[in-house]
């Protein structure tokens, strides 16, 4: 297949008509631009909904829960992303292990701020950890015109061991309140540039810890993970599944469709837990929610883009 090939420090690969809304996957791929990091990474544009967004990157030299302590800790966050411009926590829960934060994200000149309240948890299976975050509405914090609420937010980490490596797998959406084609140039001229500061913001947090005596709430709660049962786990994706499912299941199925990406399920699975079972206060049955948790364990089984003709 034709694709256009931008040149940059490293090289994007675009299919033929990135500007084709209705494409299922636009291939972003680059690859060991630094020595320390390998990083891919694959955009989708769903008929509808924001743009998703999956990426794979291996660090050099790292384990799996200095990387996990590095993405949950928003103090040090606020060094390194210039983007953020205020993290707060609002809601912590070291029973459910989940907490809520408030984020305020500069954007560029042409728009407004955006503000975020953001649930979070991590799960934890063999040192291996689903980190979920998804925005969660927070009724005692109140709208205004400036910054801008974002109502649809989800963004996840699986991050696991590999030899003397970490691999992480990143998946993204948001509803930024932008037109498309500005968000989709963005990220393409931007993606370079990110992935550059995530790993400098890394090498920086990574001797920071070295020295320090004393970690952040955020660390705190990083470290509070919840253990999964990896038989459980499996057992749950082979029993069938009841009427009373039927509905909900079939949202679950529709909303995973995630086309040339192969994006853990408990990454997925793990929003609707967090979102159900701890922040929502058991408005549905544990049968309801395993029922989705099963049609998202369906999750294309590719580790990179499908073929396409």
């Amino acid at each position: 297949m034709d694709r256009n090939v931008v040149e940059g420090p490293t090289t994007f690969l675009l299919s033929r008509n990135p500007n084709c809304r209705n494409c299922n996957t636009h291939l972003l791929t680059f690859l060991s631009f630094i020595d320390s990091c390998t990083i891919k990474a694959w955009q989708r544009d769903p008929e509808t909904g924001p743009t998703q967004y999956c990426s794979k990157t291996v660090y050099e030299n790292v384990t799996p829960e200095l990387m996990r302590d590095f993405f949950w800790d928003d103090d040090f966050r606020l060094k390194w992303d210039d983007m953020l411009s205020h993290a707060a926590i609002l809601e912590e829960s070291p029973n459910s292990r989940t907490s809520v934060v408030h984020w305020i994200r500069k954007f560029p000149f042409f728009c407004s701020d955006r503000e975020y309240t953001i649930g979070r948890r991590i799960w934890e299976l063999e040192r291996s950890y689903y980190c979920v975050t998804k925005e969660v509405p927070i009724s005692w914090v109140p709208r205004k015109q400036k910054p801008r609420r974002v109502d649809l937010y989800y963004s996840s980490w699986f991050i696991q061991s590999v030899e003397s490596k970490c691999k992480v797998t990143f998946f993204h959406h948001e509803d930024m309140g932008i037109p498309w084609e500005f968000e989709n140039f963005g990220v393409r001229q931007g993606m370079w540039g990110a992935a550059r500061k995530v790993e400098r913001g890394f090498r920086l947090y990574q001797e920071e810890r070295a020295f320090l005596k004393t970690i952040s709430l955020h660390v705190v709660m990083a470290q509070r993970s919840t253990k999964i049962d990896e038989k459980y786990l499996a057992s749950l994706e082979s029993e069938e599944e009841e009427e009373e499912e039927e509905e909900v299941a079939d949202m679950a199925e529709t909303t995973t469709k995630v086309v040339g990406m192969k994006v853990p399920k408990l990454l997925l699975f793990g929003g609707v837990v967090m979102v159900v079972c701890s922040l929502d206060r058991g408005l549905f049955s544990k049968a309801v929610i395993f029922g989705v948790a099963k049609r998202f364990g369906s999750i294309g089984r590719q580790a990179g883009p499908q073929p396409q003709r």
